[in-house]
């Protein structure tokens, strides 16, 4: 029937064409549907962008962590996303909707969060380079430094992530090369852009991971190492690993200007010479118009590492200093700070007392009182293991809050420090600090 009718329309096209026109510019214009669920109810997608962004890049995060998502966590709704929600919801027994209800939401997230305590996962800043990554601190307890980057191990190497900076002009280049270095490296996956590279496969009997990022002339990278055993633990460490991966991080808390020092500030100095030589904190006797040590006077700063936040101090004509005995160490979880706090926290007093705390990365835990800053850092079994850093807290761009970050410098650093200032370091399994700091003062216009 459909034939018939359009046969006169057809018969005008031919003999008319004015005609046919005409009838085609005066007929109906089609009318664009758009699917309708039966229910009436938004798609799993639609839901999902709903959300808030940071709303959104929490789940993906979260199922990244729970082992159902692989993908980028950058917030975007993907088929891969809501794929992971069904997933996660059928090993959990339940309907696979694609859409969390309040109760699924809050048990993915108290599942992440306890996946996440028992790595001991924290995000943190690579003293040497200023990398920002996280770090499962309770697989890989050991820390070390190198001249271009750190790393952090499990006590007999299965698992082992290092963070390394190099000159270079060409990313390409630089990703062709850790394709090949260590030899014998087999690759499973491979994505280089215009500014960074992801590499990932076998080398020997350990999966690796490889992302790195140019600016300007330099490039920053991770590589995390691990044995086959422990993927199941490890996949959704590097996932967060790489989601958290920031090599050149930048940003208001990092542009601003430090926090304003007082105009006596008391901290606490390392002696490492029997000739008086001492390291301390260098923000702590920054800008100061002189810096005293009690009971032998006045010190010199002759000598400073802005990168590290190390100065090197001299007092002259001192006697009886004992220098720190250093050994080399991989820094343990439990760690004790001997310094001299601040005299309103001791009455007046200049005692040198000990604190506990826990290191994880280079972060020390709880913070200390002021007058820490450059406390030495001794392990359980009584060897050095760097020097403290102390300095006001500052959180996401906005001015000083209450309280106090301290930070590791890494007893490796502090010997590299010495040694290029000419300053022979005491070796020794045992560190006797409290025999090895004194009070340091400084005094600001």
């Amino acid at each position: 029937m459909k034939s018939l009718a359009l046969a006169p329309l057809l018969l005008a096209a031919l003999c008319c064409p004015a005609f046919a026109q005409a009838a085609v510019k005066d007929a109906p214009k089609a009318v664009k549907t758009i699917p309708i669920r039966p229910d009436g109810t938004p798609s799993p997608a639609d839901s999902a962008k709903a959300l808030a962004q940071s709303e959104r890049t929490a789940l993906q995060s979260d199922l990244a962590w729970v082992g159902v998502y692989n993908g980028v966590i950058n917030g975007e709704v993907s088929e891969r996303t809501i794929n992971a929600i069904k997933a996660w919801q059928k090993d959990g027994g339940g309907k696979q909707t694609g859409v969390l209800n309040p109760q699924e939401r809050e048990k993915l997230g108290a599942a992440a969060k306890k996946l996440q305590g028992d790595v001991g996962w924290r995000v943190a800043a690579d003293p040497v380079n200023a990398i920002r990554l996280g770090i499962p601190t309770k697989l890989v307890p050991q820390m070390s430094s190198g001249q271009s980057g750190s790393k952090w191990s499990s006590a007999q190497g299965q698992i082992q992530i290092e963070t390394w900076r190099l000159k270079a002009a060409n990313i390409a280049a630089v990703a062709e090369r850790e394709k090949n270095e260590p030899a014998g490296r087999k690759m499973d996956y491979t994505l280089v852009r215009g500014d960074f590279f992801v590499l990932s496969g076998l080398q020997g009997l350990k999966k690796f991971y490889v992302r790195a990022q140019i600016s300007g002339d330099e490039v920053r990278g991770i590589t995390v190492l691990y044995d086959q055993a422990s993927e199941a633990t490890m996949a959704p460490v590097v996932i967060a690993m790489s989601s958290a991966f920031t090599p050149f991080p930048a940003g208001p808390a990092q542009a601003a200007a430090p926090p304003p020092r007082r105009k006596v500030e008391y901290a606490t100095g390392i002696v490492v010479g029997a000739d008086g030589a001492i390291i301390t904190d260098r923000q702590a006797v920054d800008g100061c118009q002189f810096i005293v040590v009690p009971g032998y006077g006045n010190a010199d700063r002759v000598a400073e590492d802005k990168g590290r936040d190390l100065a090197l101090l001299r007092i002259y004509g001192a006697r009886d200093l004992k220098p720190i005995a250093m050994a080399s160490t991989m820094p343990k979880p439990n760690i004790v700070l001997t310094g001299i706090a601040d005299p309103q926290n001791q009455g007046g007093g200049g005692a040198v007392t000990n604190t506990s705390a826990t290191l994880s990365a280079t972060a020390l835990s709880p913070a200390p009182a002021i007058g820490f800053a450059g406390a030495a850092v001794v392990d359980n079994e009584g060897t050095f293991a760097g020097m403290t850093l102390l300095k006001p807290a500052v959180v996401a761009g906005t001015p000083a809050a209450t309280g106090n970050d301290a930070v590791l410098v890494p007893a490796d650093q502090v010997r590299e420090f010495l040694k290029a200032n000419n300053v022979d370091a005491t070796s020794g399994p045992k560190a006797d600090a409290k025999a090895s700091v004194l009070r340091v003062v400084c005094v600001r216009k």
